[in-house]
């Protein structure tokens, strides 16, 4: 794989010269990681891994026809902007060249901001947390304890090093898309609670939140909430929870996109079971085997995840599964780890069981059992004759 291209500081400064007030360019924060990879049955290769599936090139003909795959990358699509859903400025680290192709395509859909930027064919920087504390970066320490880890380095992207630029702290890992033609993409954010418990310590109630509680459903607050125009992080975190299918179901759908289509982004809101299923249906469309192979990848990160002693001593909140197949590959990736932290000392914990204070149970296996059985379950089209 080609790592991150060297920059001479007249690339640098002309490149953040391109990048307006404050060299700032927005990215996103949904992309992430893979390689090609020969072996045509294996997720993982030997030697370079692999983190596809690749379709068998004679496999049965009850889908649609499966067309070869690209020698080289695909071209900047919509597919770049559908992953740029939590975008925020960054001082970028790409090459002039890069930057050329892909700037343009990378901008602010939704949601909480994260950062990265293209460094390189195959690659991504990805920015530390602003909240992270200078000698801690808990999602570059998860990535390097996962990458270690024989149950969880297959189902992760492939960390590469962290490193500084202009002041600032990166992570470098693959690239997802790299080597994808306009691929079906779904990311799902996984679990019952996606907030951490220390951010919503504060038993303090706002306005502010009460106010953003209301706008999104003028009926949620309680009366005695309407009398003080008030809430805690707590009640609003929980509030944002029960909007979406987390708190019943353990996981959301947060985006989908389909080739040849624009990227549905407004899906938080998809809580009941059978519209979720339905929105399972519409991304796996007439695709049986995609849909087969997406499920058994999914059990098998399950598997994995259940042996992981690194699973058994940490907490995992507001982790991502990241699903794309086109006509030649399927894969499924566990993604985000920025909120990701070590139990205290002699506590454990199921990723199963309900939430309270202090208990640092955060769902992520119930909301996967749900997701793997929604996969299973949901009624494709049928195949036209």
């Amino acid at each position: 794989m080609t790592v991150t291209s060297k920059m001479n500081s007249v690339s640098r400064q002309s490149l953040l010269s391109r990048l307006g007030p404050g060299g700032l360019l927005y990215t996103a924060n949904k992309i992430l990681a893979v390689a090609s990879g020969k072996d045509e049955e294996r997720w993982r290769g030997k030697e370079e891994g692999a983190l596809f599936k690749r379709w068998r090139r004679h496999a049965s003909s009850e889908t649609s026809p499966i067309v070869s795959a690209p020698t080289s990358p695909s071209q900047p699509s919509d597919l770049l902007k559908f992953l740029a859903i939590n975008a925020l400025e960054l001082s970028a680290p790409a090459s002039d060249a890069l930057l050329k192709t892909r700037s343009s395509e990378w901008f602010q859909l939704s949601g909480h901001p994260g950062s990265l930027a293209p460094a390189g064919p195959g690659t991504v920087w990805k920015r530390r947390s602003p909240g992270d504390h200078p000698s801690h970066n808990p999602e570059r320490d998860a990535y390097v304890a996962l990458a270690s880890c024989p149950h969880m380095r297959s189902a992760i992207p492939r960390y590469y090093r962290e490193l500084e630029y202009g002041g600032e702290h990166f992570i470098e890992l693959q690239d997802l898309l790299h080597g994808f033609r306009d691929p079906h993409v779904m990311d799902i954010k996984m679990g019952t609670r996606t907030f951490l418990e220390e951010e919503v310590s504060n038993a303090r109630a706002r306005t502010d939140l009460y106010e953003k509680m209301v706008r999104l459903d003028p009926n949620a607050p309680t009366e005695a909430e309407h009398t003080v125009r008030a809430v805690t992080k707590l009640r609003y975190m929980q509030f944002r929870e029960q909007c979406s299918s987390s708190a019943e179901q353990g996981f959301r759908i947060e985006a989908v996109k389909l080739p040849g289509q624009p990227p549905l982004t407004d899906l938080q809101k998809v809580k009941e079971p059978e519209h979720l299923t339905a929105t399972v249906a519409k991304f796996f469309a007439r695709n049986e085997r995609a849909r087969r192979s997406i499920a058994a990848r999914l059990r098998e990160i399950r598997e994995l995840f259940e042996n992981s002693e690194f699973f058994r001593t940490h907490e995992i909140v507001g982790s991502s599964i990241f699903i794309i197949y086109d006509d030649e590959r399927v894969g499924a990736w566990l993604i985000d780890f920025a909120k990701t932290r070590r139990l205290p000392e002699g506590l454990s914990v199921t990723h199963r069981e309900p939430w309270e204070q202090g208990s640092h149970e955060e769902g992520f296996l119930y909301g996967l059992d749900r997701l793997i059985e929604t996969i299973e379950t949901a009624k494709l089209p049928e195949v036209s004759r």
